[in-house]
């Protein structure tokens, strides 16, 4: 469909300034256009789909008849340019800019450290802006539903919402603050040998700006005037393949549905957007009725609320809680339904984009709504050319009967939504993998009607979502209950019926079919009780209540704002003022993150004739390629070439890592070749036309029980063994032996993989700006594929956004690929993975299994362990063989175990290389250790926690590998952890909660943890770095470290200011590059602190020595005075540092080693509550106790514990990848892996910093990059207790196999009850299922 009239005009301003777009291209998103047209870089890609925030801007709209604007949240990535005609956009940038004034938004955001990478920062910014916009005083409720559509891989959120709660009007901060007291200690006894001052605050809310709501931009004039111009005319926007057209009444809207009936009518654009984007769908012709005054509208009527298709579901939420505070209770309970639902459906930002309209007749099969619409007996009102017409939103329209669905003509006008009588009951249920932003897995609108005064049924309605291909009604249950009594007979005979009629097939795609079906008959119970509970509040003589302890059931779980408190040592107070060591700094670049100025490698601007990347990635697990048809991809308009393995000049195959496949592919997601193109949207169209022929090979191994039984393994078995194992055996009172399955994790960094690749002119020299952890594997890795010596590569890297493992290595294969398409096209290459594909090619954490066998006495004394570990690999070496040799040496985490042997082994499989994760392996084999000692106290009838005591170190002794260390710091972080979270108190007050709570569980853990830096390797270990006085005394520091968010650069910039004695502010970081510091090591392991800050302790030293003769003949002189003479007197102002590493060693064949430089000890304790029903949990309370030593930075340490606390938390719960057997990854974005949001954090969250003695390290200091992950695992333990609780009620073995994650649908299926007993189950030989475990 073409169009031959030229395009109109799309007039709209950003950050006050206005925008004339003569060819606006409808298939262009708003934040394309801002970073690539307007080159507004602070709006940030992370996933493309609107599910993460990172693009969050704020839409302003003037409504002519309200005479009112209008400000909401939007995903950039969503918003067609062409639907923001008339509209003001304001970018984090308008917000404010270090250039001119920054928003106290910013400010607070920065000051409280709600920034690590600052990749998210800007999105978090604009909604917190745009609910302050809305509501200058909010709630604190208000600050944590408006970041619940934004997603954080740093932070773990809790300082983000404290820097929103600083502009609430009460105080939401600890009291005593202060004072420097803390509310938490019951008496003075806080630490055991000096009584060292506490401090528990971060930042100083008194440098805050007063934030002042009259001096926000204004709305542009133009703008209004255009608004309410009575002459507005239709619109048409012509693209290079589609047409948007924008009518301006109502008759314009129907002409043109009727011309192009299969136009889709966008609003929001978050039904058709991720259907173009995701599913290819192509639409030729849009229609936008945006504004029009006929769809927007709340009409109040005698019996029910009309509301206008062209509300926004965040306006539905609005006129409902209007319409609820005005009317009887008993007229709104489908509005209370409805107003449950939507505060947790998506976020804040897709509720003010989607609309009623598009939501109603798009009909997810998910949705939250539509189910309770139905139930409630709404109708759609439409309109057409022919007239007006109403139809029932009801079973037949949502499961897509043609008689009962629009004809192509139609318009949705309008949705009525009925008024309840006394006697109808509505009800909106709804489980999904988290809280909030999360599709649910099954939900449900039910609704009953009594006969008056009786509890007979008159009339019955249940629909379910998520059960099948569209929401699905149980009209024939409902028909046969009709006349029955409201009672347990009639809910068994319910059940049984619901579960006939309602049948998920085995295979059904997305899985979890038992639990699916189960939560179909558990949502109906919670309504039978629900509905019971109404009735004895009508009459309680006539209709007895539910039983007291089933009254939980009831409540979902509330959304809570959290908080805490961070607990640390004070500076001494002879600390000199200007020595920022020790002091909570806020990081160097945190002002720049919250304003969207910090450069990331995609913010660089365009380099003349650059060319974009896209993969071609396998679809195959193991298969030889037998041809690769270019042809039709290369006559695409923009494509410049396609590159494949025979363009690499130099190692394809390196140290076992394979650039661009050749011959075979060994996984799914194996780049196969990329397509090189003028933009990114030509290179991606090129990119799906190459055509791939494959021809499968045998055998196809995916997960690690199908290695074990092919003997497929990427290394050697390392093993580890002291005592004697068998003899401890034979005379222990007890042995059990079991197995734990530990799946793995995808980092989520919120910056995907990107890489600017420049090659040179001259002597065959190539540049590259990447996000690693790794600069000199990249350098590596290029120089190996473009068969040049390395010093022709130079990487940089200035920051990335978040890596957790994630770009040690996998950024050297795509380096590489880079690198050979700049090589052969002769230009610079944008090489940016998209969400989907940066999941799926560089894979995560490893899976895991754990066999175990161990001998223990009836006093819970643990004598022998007998350990084996196996990981998934995938296809290449990668670091799957020091992930193993890791967690064989971590093994026994806190607890001594006389007769211990520990086996590791690395997997070889048809799945991508998992690579390293924050942890390195101990998050996945400590959950073995808990889950063993956990098994060992069930056995013995005692307390986890008391077998943990028993089997914990407890004086000087050696670990497994022979290597020596003092456990006292791990006692007192145990002994303080117990005592100050109140354990025993807490535990005893869940005991009685479970007493009196059938459905509803606690559970307590509290979990020991000796963690280790380093690598048992010397020479990994060493840094070097470079620093330079400048004549002015302003001073350059560079380093082998990269800066990913930890602080790293901040930590650096404190020791050379405590080095040379001058302030923060005279000392500079730029950027890490091969060419400053060749052969750096490793940003990983905990350990870039400790070696960088050596080294560059190590070049201020040499400076300061040189610099003495010059300052002891002018002691009371300036810094600049000293330089000036030093200068004068030819003294070198630069110096190289240097630190040789810690001395580490592992000697595998004697089994022994000093594996590592020191050991981290601390203790959690986390509370949880389950409800037993659907597998739901909250997260009541965390209490972290770290041994940090001396704390450098007492923000940045206590910021890595909590992100790596809540990292950890999403590994052990809702972060689950989803494989095919044929081994496809599924999970590919934040639709479907769910990472924690705001809403999954403790309601209560205490820090606490130990203070400790490490001589060894940087002014006695601690690596507190990784440890937190594993204390992630309480949770698990925590809901396992709770689990176990419930089982005990239900006169079930105590003992059931711990896995991780323990997801929704792990917690429900098992609780088993009655309603688990009633599902039908398959036989497993019968079907192949739609995804397996790999581990």
């Amino acid at each position: 469909m073409s169009h031959s009239k030229e395009s109109d005009e799309l007039v709209f301003f950003v950050n006050g300034r206005k925008v004339i777009e003569r060819n606006p291209d409808p298939e262009v998103n708003l934040l394309f256009y801002l970073r690539k047209n307007l080159h507004l870089s602070g709006t940030k890609y992370a996933c493309g789909g609107g599910g993460c925030g990172a693009c969050t801007v704020m839409v302003s709209r003037y409504n002519p008849k309200t005479k009112k604007i209008h400000h909401y949240p939007a995903t950039a990535c969503l918003v067609p340019i062409c639907s923001l005609h008339g509209a003001a956009v304001t970018t984090v940038e308008g917000v404010g800019s270090i250039k001119t004034r920054i928003h106290p938004v910013q400010e607070r955001l920065a000051k409280c450290h709600g920034t690590q990478c600052g990749f998210c920062s800007p999105g978090m910014v604009m909604s917190i802006y745009t609910l302050l916009r809305n509501h200058p005083e909010p709630t604190p409720d208000q600050i944590t539903e408006a970041l619940g559509g934004n997603l954080c891989r740093c932070t773990g959120y809790r300082p983000i919402i404290e820097s929103g709660k600083t502009f609430c009007v009460e105080s939401t901060l600890c009291q005593r603050k202060g004072s420097g007291k803390c509310c938490m200690d019951q008496d003075e006894r806080s630490f055991v040998n000096k009584p060292e001052k506490i401090c528990t605050k971060l930042y100083n809310e008194d440098e805050f700006r007063p934030f002042d709501p009259s001096q926000e931009p204004i709305f542009p004039p133009e703008l209004i005037r255009m608004a309410e111009d009575p002459n507005k005319r239709r619109l048409t926007f012509q693209g290079e393949r589609t047409s948007w057209i924008m009518p301006v009444t109502l008759e314009d809207v129907l002409e043109l549905k009727a011309s192009f009936p299969k136009a889709p009518l966008i609003m929001g654009n978050t039904a058709v957007g991720p259907s173009i984007k995701f599913k290819d769908v192509f639409y030729p012709v849009f229609i936008s009725p945006l504004g029009l005054p006929e769809l927007y509208f709340v009409d109040t009527i005698d019996d029910g609320v009309t509301i206008g298709a062209g509300y926004s579901l965040a306006q539905l939420n609005d006129a409902l809680l209007f319409t609820v505070l005005e009317q009887p209770k008993e007229k709104t309970k489908t509005y209370h339904a409805l107003l449950k639902h939507l505060r947790t459906l998506a976020g804040a930002q897709i509720r003010n984009m989607s609309t009623v309209g598009g939501h109603v007749v798009s009909r997810p099969s998910f949705s939250d709504l539509n189910p309770i619409l139905a139930a409630g007996n709404a109708t759609i009102n439409l309109r057409s050319k022919e007239g007006e017409r109403q139809i029932p939103l009801n079973s037949h329209f949502l499961e897509r009967s043609p008689e009962a669905d629009l004809k192509s003509e139609e318009i949705v006008l309008s949705v009525y939504i009925p008024y309840s009588t006394q006697w109808d009951f509505v009800s909106g249920l709804r489980l999904a993998q988290r809280q909030e932003n999360a599709s649910a897995i099954v939900n449900a609108g039910m609704s009953v009607k009594f006969e008056d005064g009786t509890n007979t049924i008159k009339d019955l309605k249940m629909f379910y979502g998520g059960v099948g291909p569209t929401v699905v009604s149980a009209s024939q249950t409902c028909k046969q209950l009709i006349g029955r009594h409201w009672d347990d007979q009639m809910l068994s005979d319910a059940c049984r019926l619901v579960l006939d009629e309602i049948y998920i097939p085995p295979e059904a795609k997305g899985g979890m079919v038992e639990y699916r079906r189960t939560l179909i008959i558990s949502l109906l119970f919670k309504f039978y009780l629900k509905v019971r509970q109404e009735l004895n509040k009508i009459d309680p003589q006539k209709f007895p209540d539910i039983p007291e302890k089933f009254m939980s059931a009831l409540e979902d779980f509330p959304i809570e704002t959290p908080q805490g408190l961070q607990m640390f040592e004070c500076v001494d107070p002879r600390q000199p003022p200007q020595d920022p060591v020790g002091h909570p700094i806020m990081h160097q670049s945190a002002i720049k993150h919250a304003t969207g100025e910090a450069v990331f490698c995609d913010d660089m601007p365009p380099i003349a004739n650059e060319l974009f990347l896209a993969v071609v990635t396998s679809t195959r697990a193991h298969a030889k390629i037998m041809s690769i048809e270019t042809s039709e991809a290369l006559a695409l308009p923009g494509v410049v070439d396609i590159i494949t393995a025979d363009d690499v000049p130099g190692d394809n195959n390196y140290h076992g890592e394979v650039f661009y496949a050749q011959n075979k592919v060994i996984c799914v997601g194996q780049i196969v070749c990329t397509v090189a193109a003028d933009t990114y949207a030509h290179a991606k169209a090129a990119a799906k036309k190459v055509k791939i022929t494959y021809e499968d090979i045998e055998p196809k191994i995916i997960t690690i029980e199908q290695a074990l039984q092919h003997n497929s393994f990427l290394s050697v078995e390392r093993k580890i063994e002291q005592g004697n194992v068998e003899q401890a055996f034979r005379h222990v009172d007890q042995i059990i032996e079991g197995e734990v399955h530990v799946e793995g994790q995808e980092h989520f960094y919120m910056e995907t993989q990107t890489i600017l690749a420049i090659p040179k002119q001259e002597d065959k020299e190539m540049v590259l700006h990447l996000g690693t952890q790794f600069p000199t594997h990249v350098q590596e890795f290029v120089a190996a594929a473009l068969n040049i010596p390395r010093n022709r590569v130079t990487c940089c890297m200035k920051r990335a956004g978040g890596a957790f493992g994630g770009k040690v290595t996998k950024p050297g294969l795509l380096g590489a690929i880079s690198a050979v398409a700049a090589n052969k096209t002769g230009r610079p290459i944008r090489f940016i993975l998209e969400r989907g594909d940066d999941m799926l090619i560089t894979a995560g954490r490893h899976p895991l299994l754990g066999k175990y066998k161990i001998g223990f006495m009836n006093n819970g004394v643990i004598k022998a362990a007998d350990v084996e570990y196996y990981v998934n690999g995938g296809c290449t070496p990668d670091e799957s063989e020091m992930v193993v040799e890791f967690i064989v040496l971590k093994s026994e985490n806190a607890y001594y175990i006389p007769h211990f042997r520990c086996r590791g082994r690395a997997c070889k499989t048809n799945l991508p290389s998992n690579t390293a994760f924050r942890g390195f392996g101990f998050p996945q084999a400590t959950v073995v250790v808990e889950a063993y000692v956990t098994a060992v106290a069930s056995q013995c009838n005692l307390l986890p926690e008391e077998v943990k005591e028993i089997n914990m170190y407890k004086r000087t002794t050696k670990t497994a590998h022979k290597q020596t260390f003092n456990p006292e710091p791990l006692r007192r972080c145990w002994k303080e952890c117990l005592e100050k979270s109140a354990f025993y108190a807490r535990k005893q007050a869940a005991e009685e909660f479970n007493k009196e709570n059938y459905w509803k569980k606690r559970g307590l853990a509290v979990v020991p943890m000796k963690f280790t830096i380093g690598v048992p390797v010397t020479y990994y270990n060493q840094a070097a770095a470079l620093v330079h006085i400048y004549l002015d005394g302003s001073v350059l520091v560079t380093h082998g470290g990269c800066e990913l968010g930890q602080g790293l650069y901040t930590k650096m910039s404190q020791v050379a200011s405590r080095e040379l004695n001058i302030p923060q502010s005279y000392i500079h970081l730029s950027e890490t590059s091969t060419i400053t510091v060749p052969n750096a090591s490793f940003t990983a392991g905990s350990m870039a602190t400790d070696i960088n800050g050596k080294a560059v302790q190590n070049a201020c030293q040499i400076l300061m020595a040189r610099l003495q003769p010059v300052i002891r003949k002018n002691p009371k002189g300036k810094w600049e005075d000293w330089i000036a003479k030093a200068f004068e007197e030819s003294i070198s102002l630069s110096a190289t540092g240097y630190f040789k590493g810690y001395k580490t060693n592992m000697d595998w064949e004697k089994k022994e080693g000093e594996a590592f430089p020191y050991f981290v000890y601390g203790a959690v304790c986390s509370e949880v509550e389950v409800d037993c029903l659907t597998g739901a949990h909250k997260l009541r309370r965390t209490d972290i106790f770290m041994d940090a030593a001396f704390s450098i930075n007492p923000a940045l340490d206590i910021g890595q514990i909590e992100g790596a606390f809540i990292q950890g938390m999403g590994l052990y719960t809702t972060e689950e990848l989803k494989y095919s057997p044929e081994g496809v990854l599924y999970s590919r974005g934040p639709d479907d892996y769910k990472i924690p949001t705001a809403t999954e954090i403790p309601e209560e969250f205490y820090v606490t910093l130990v203070r400790s003695r490490n001589p060894i390290a940087i002014y006695s200091s601690k690596g507190l990059g990784e440890a937190g992950m594993f204390m992630g695992c309480s949770v698990l333990l925590a809901i396992n207790d709770a689990v176990t609780a419930a089982r005990k009620e239900r006169g079930l073995t105590k003992t059931f196999t711990l896995s991780s994650p323990v997801t929704p649908e792990f917690i429900r299926m098992t609780c088993v009850d009655q309603f688990t007993d009633m599902i039908p189950r398959d036989d497993p030989s019968t079907f192949t299922p739609w995804s397996i475990h790999v581990s």
